[in-house]
């Protein structure tokens, strides 16, 4: 006879006796096996002494409430047990404390009251991604073997990590939040996700969130038929009908309005939609990947983006470490862009001297991997040499300085002044229209007006190829 799949043993950690029962009947349930504690001593003791592959532990085991203690907790169990899985169990208003604690290892967290299903979704997924782990040590040839990765450059193990993360939850179904700051790749992220998925025969649609208008979003997400209103002079297919059987990124998640979020919630609820103007209903079979480069935890805390729709996007969350994390991959990226730099401006091939690479390594980069690549194309276009040394950056980052310096209105015509301004506030916000408007004071639609009338791209900094 076949041998019997071993039941998932789970570990509850938390001093309310009553959390303890619930979630242990919740466990039971689900068909999972479970054992409680309600200190952090015994919960170490139970881990050395019986097969754990989960952990749902509390941040907070006194009368203090500063959740120090949840923190140790975590930090002695990822010593000790680096590849077991720990969800961290938190109140609202402690959402920062648990994405520390996200940061130092656990896997997600959840907050207090849970919803049962969602914290059943929670787990399984955690479960799957834990049971088809790579070794921790996992090289990057060794995940180029069984992954395509091929967009992706870097060999340092926290891109490491991310990338089997990408492995295991790639053949899956689930939703996967992409966090990260801007230029840290997370858009290559995504494209990785679908390439390596059963659904990469089919397209993955992209849609700036940000770029949105409240009027045409569900026009935009959804389609439209012909006169459904008044310039509806044909059938529209929307981005949710481009994705049929494919995957749907929708970047910069955290800027859209509560009001198209609770559209988008009830889609992904009932996975079904309408067109503008139709009365059939259509399903919406597509795999949801989002991105931001804010915390949306945090956005939930402050009631400025939905709890329940914040769950339905982020039962898998990957976190990109900023380029400032990862400095050894900072060589391997200079020179593959490089590369790609030279053959798009069908130039004659361009190496970094070792004094280049040593000075691009040493800077902090705000702007992360793409402004890395800014970097190299302004220096690439000011010095007219076969090898680029750390002197031929600092002229062409002096160069840029002074440009800026001496950048002057006069004899400019006031439309020539409101350009400058705009194309100045798109590349200082990296193309983010929200910002963009609320730093020249102007609304989004207000914004969006201007663009079209001095014809700048609304996302001219995205279409630059940010890693």
């Amino acid at each position: 006879m076949p041998e019997a799949l071993a039941i998932p043993r789970i570990l509850i950690i938390d001093d309310d006796s009553s959390v303890l029962v619930s979630l242990a009947l919740l466990l039971k349930q689900s068909g999972y096996a479970s054992v409680s504690c309600d200190e952090p001593q015994q919960a170490m003791q139970i881990l050395a002494s019986q097969e754990i592959d989960l952990v749902l532990q509390d941040m907070n085991f006194s009368l203090q409430t500063t959740g120090e203690e949840g923190l140790t907790l975590l930090a002695d169990i990822k010593r000790l047990y680096p590849a077991l899985p720990v969800l961290l169990m938190t109140a609202w208003g402690s959402i920062a404390l648990a994405v520390r604690g996200v940061k130092l290892g656990a896997a997600d967290f959840f907050t207090k009251p849970w919803s049962n299903t969602q914290l059943q979704e929670l787990v399984s997924a955690t479960l799957d991604v834990a049971q088809g782990a790579m070794p921790g040590n996992a090289s990057r040839q060794a995940l180029d073997q069984q992954y395509n990765f091929n967009d992706i450059i870097g060999e340092h193990p926290e891109l490491l990590k991310v990338l089997a993360t990408i492995g295991r939850v790639a053949r899956t179904n689930a939703s996967v939040l992409i966090l990260g700051e801007s230029g840290t790749g997370k858009e290559l992220i995504a494209d990785a996700i679908h390439r390596n998925s059963p659904r990469a025969g089919k397209p993955i649609v992209k849609v700036n969130m940000g770029a949105v208008t409240t009027s045409l979003f569900e026009s935009e997400m959804f389609g439209h038929v012909r006169g459904a209103f008044t310039d509806a002079k044909s059938d529209r297919k929307g981005h949710f009908a481009m994705a049929n059987q494919g995957s749907l990124f929708l970047d910069e998640i955290g800027e859209l309005n509560r009001n198209d979020q609770v559209k988008l919630l009830r889609v992904l609820q009932n996975q079904s939609y309408q067109a503008v103007g139709a009365s059939k209903t259509e399903q919406a079979d597509v795999r949801i990947i989002s991105a931001t480069n804010r915390e949306l935890a945090e956005l939930v805390a402050t009631n400025e983006f939905r709890e329940d729709l914040y769950y339905r996007l982020n039962l898998i969350t990957i976190r990109l470490p900023p380029l400032r994390e990862r400095r050894s991959d900072i060589p391997l990226l200079a020179n593959r862009l490089m590369a790609a730099l030279v053959s798009s401006y069908g130039m004659q091939a361009v190496s970094l001297a070792p004094s280049a690479l040593h000075w691009l390594s040493s800077r902090s980069w705000p702007g992360n991997i793409r402004q890395l690549k800014q970097c190299l194309e302004r220096t690439l276009l000011l010095v007219d040499k076969p090898v680029l040394e750390q002197n031929d950056f600092l002229f062409a980052e002096q160069h840029e300085e002074a440009q800026g310096q001496n950048l002057s209105i006069a004899g400019m015509t006031l439309d020539q002044v409101e350009k400058l301004m705009i194309e100045k506030a798109m590349e200082q916000h990296q193309g983010n229209i929200t910002r963009v408007a609320k730093a020249l004071g102007l609304s989004r639609f207000a914004l969006y007006r201007r663009l079209e009338k001095h014809q700048i791209s609304s996302n001219e900094v995205d279409a630059q190829g940010q890693q």
